[in-house]
């Protein structure tokens, strides 16, 4: 599952740097209104005498001063930086004489408690709401004491447009809180399923494995009278089989008996197993088989790799070290992150090329797929790269996926080949 980012326009200020914008649009509606524009009998509101004066431009000074250091705080206070966003909403009404804070003076106030309800927790946006309506009450409050007329309708709208601003950022909160639960249940089910997938292959192996070991002790059995020799090779591909075997064993099923491997899955994109000739092939690609062929391993790359370059995708396989056989865990591992990687280049990246590098080392196998698309392989829809993470990590390995800095993108796996349990 994809999750909506949020709107770049959202993202070019700061939530003070939009709550900054809305004072002085504010602000400057204040006066325009107060001047008769062209096509005009007159200006839409009667300017009071003090408007213009030094105390009432005093005021609107002091007012954009509380609301700029109001800006500033919002990020990281919200509620005191909404107190002076609010004295300042009062502050610049006084020298207009209304009888009620004028909406283009709360403006500002409308957007910070926006902001508040999407950023912050629900206790902490409901109290940002509550704060800005006993404002408005007190205002008019006051005026009735002192015996002076109010404007009960209009504060009414500046009243309502601030409880629409509260339920505006109040949804956009629920639903980036749920955006984010999805994420992770479809991580956690990632994991999940890449766990059972391989206890799949790892119980095809096994009982490949006691296959081997019945025949050959069937073998054993029969001529160890009469040809001892060999009755001693069949032994010893007993003793092998059975410590292959075993090392996987304990490879695996201690780590796939525990809940919590260690380490959070991250988001990345899509499903594993399709083969990645086949999503070129038709626009609704076929997932592969539940139970996977345990033969695959990394000799089976150079087939992969034909296959993908004949549907569109020239893959180029550079071998380095000296290829041996690898713990039959092991060897499937390294070829399903070969697979998952070409298939989100052929899905993502927008590319025509890549390359797919597999190193024998001493104590490892590094595998290692490159391209020079949009470096955009693991944004999409999708976990499959939280289930090569995971199957990574149950072999004590490691692995990365990301963008790579000269563009393109990378996924490198490297696998640990321990030595046969004694």
């Amino acid at each position: 599952m994809q999750v909506t980012s949020p709107s770049p326009l959202l993202r070019r200020l700061p939530p003070g740097g939009w709550v900054v914008l809305a004072w002085g649009a504010g602000l400057a509606y204040t006066f325009l209104t107060r001047l008769r524009l062209p096509g005009e009998w007159s200006s839409a509101e009667r300017p009071t005498t003090q408007l213009y004066r030094w105390d009432g431009l005093a005021a609107f000074g002091l007012a954009t001063a509380l609301t700029l250091a109001g800006g500033v705080l919002l990020s990281r206070r919200p509620l005191p930086a909404l107190t002076l966003l609010l004295a300042g909403s009062v502050i610049a009404t006084m020298p207009l004489a209304a009888g009620e804070i004028p909406l283009p003076q709360f403006l500002a106030v409308g957007v910070a408690v926006f902001f508040i309800a999407a950023a912050r927790p629900g206790a902490i946006g409901a109290a940002a709401l509550v704060m800005a309506l006993a404002v408005l009450t007190g205002f008019l409050a006051t005026r009735l004491l002192c015996g002076w007329t109010i404007g009960t309708s209009a504060e009414l709208a500046v009243a309502l447009t601030t409880v629409i601003a509260w339920l505006l950022g109040n949804s956009v909160r629920q639903s980036r809180e749920h955006a984010e639960e999805l994420s992770a249940r479809a991580a956690t089910q990632a994991v999940t399923d890449e766990r059972l997938r391989i206890a799949r292959e790892l119980h095809d192996m096994v009982a490949h494995s006691i296959g081997v070991i019945a025949l050959q002790a069937g073998a054993a059995r029969r001529v160890i009278d009469t040809q001892p020799d060999r009755a001693r090779d069949a032994l010893g591909e007993i003793e092998t089989a059975g410590r292959q075997t075993l090392s996987g064993l304990r490879r695996m099923l201690g780590a796939l008996r525990s809940p919590e491997p260690g380490r959070s899955p991250r988001p990345a994109p899509r499903e594993p197993g399709p083969d990645p000739a086949s999503l070129r092939a038709s626009p609704e690609p076929s997932l592969e088989p539940a139970s996977p062929d345990a033969g695959l391993g990394l000799a089976d790359v150079e087939r992969l790799a034909a296959r993908t370059t004949d549907a569109g995708i020239r893959v180029d396989v550079h071998w380095r070290g000296e290829r041996r056989p690898l713990p039959p865990e092991i060897d499937v591992s390294a070829y399903r992150v070969v697979q998952e990687a070409v298939t989100n280049v052929v899905r993502h990246a927008g590319t025509t090329s890549c390359r797919v590098s597999i190193d024998y080392r001493d104590d490892e196998v590094r595998v290692e797929v490159l391209d020079d698309g949009r470096g955009g392989g693991s944004v999409g829809a999708g976990y499959g790269l939280v289930g090569m993470r995971e199957r990574v990590g149950l072999l004590r390995g490691s692995f990365s996926a990301g963008p790579r800095p000269g563009g393109g993108f990378r996924v490198e796996a490297r696998l640990p080949v321990s030595a046969a349990v004694p």
